[in-house]
């Protein structure tokens, strides 16, 4: 009797398979298959995870660098600011000195605005009524003033010793009338006793001076323009006869 087909043994995937196997040995035979099949998972899971820590930490490295590049930016920027508002502070520095230098070198830069003469008679310190009326115009317009000064050459006929007393006599009773009236700061007022001496005019140094015949005070006001007000100008005074206008 020959055997039934289904009772002899087969060639398969798993070599040769027994149709009636039991299930623990199919296990026996698959058990290794799932185990590598799961081993793989765990790898490919593992793979997974590390590919996403590795892709958060890169992530937080370019935010961190990015974060870093904004802050140099910004320290950059607020750098150069500085940096501008400190050209800015420099020019605006450099621009004062300049003129503060060309302030300080026109302090002593005084130029004759006005002049008069003041006559006596018979070499007497009395101011005449007409000499103090000019006293009183130019310093009227000197009320109150900044920026100015009064020279004044002090001339008598009379020799020597005598004529230089002299003639610092009249110069003091022209400063004490202007102190005593009108209040002119003393230290505004500067004058040279000359006698008999003569001087040379300003504006022809080389024609020969003449003889001093009369006592008077050459009065000139010098103005400083830096720290004279167009507004109150000395310059206002009426000039008298010769007067050197700017």
């Amino acid at each position: 009797m020959q055997d039934h087909p289904l009772s002899q043994p087969r060639e398969g995937f798993w070599g040769r398979v027994n149709p009636f196997a039991s299930k623990k040995w199919v296990r026996r035979q698959t058990d290794p298959i799932n185990d590598r099949l799961t081993e793989l998972d765990d790898v490919n899971a593992r793979n997974a995870r590390d590919i996403k820590d590795v892709d958060a930490r890169a992530q937080a490295g370019i935010l961190k660098a990015q974060g870093s590049a904004d802050l140099a930016n910004q320290t950059a920027n607020a750098a150069n600011e500085q940096a501008l508002n400190a050209n800015n502070t420099a020019q605006q520095t450099s621009g004062h000195v300049d003129k503060l230098n060309s302030t300080v070198n026109g302090l002593d830069q005084y130029k004759q605005v006005n002049d008069l003469e003041i006559k006596f008679h018979g070499g007497s310190p009395a101011l005449t009524a007409d000499a103090r009326a000019e006293l009183d115009q130019i310093a009227t317009n000197l009320t109150g003033r900044d920026g100015y000064i009064l020279e004044m050459e002090a001339h008598s006929p009379y020799a020597g010793s005598a004529g230089i007393q002299n003639s610092e006599r009249l110069a003091e009773s022209v400063e004490r009338y202007l102190v005593s009236e009108h209040q002119i700061p003393i230290y505004r007022m500067h004058f040279v006793a000359l006698g008999n001496v003569q001087t040379a005019s300003a504006d022809n140094p080389d024609q020969k001076p003449e003889r001093v015949r009369t006592s008077s005070v050459h009065l000139m006001l010098m103005e400083n323009s830096l720290a004279a007000r167009a507004e109150a100008s000395p310059q206002s005074a009426p000039a008298a006869a010769g007067t050197e206008q700017p």
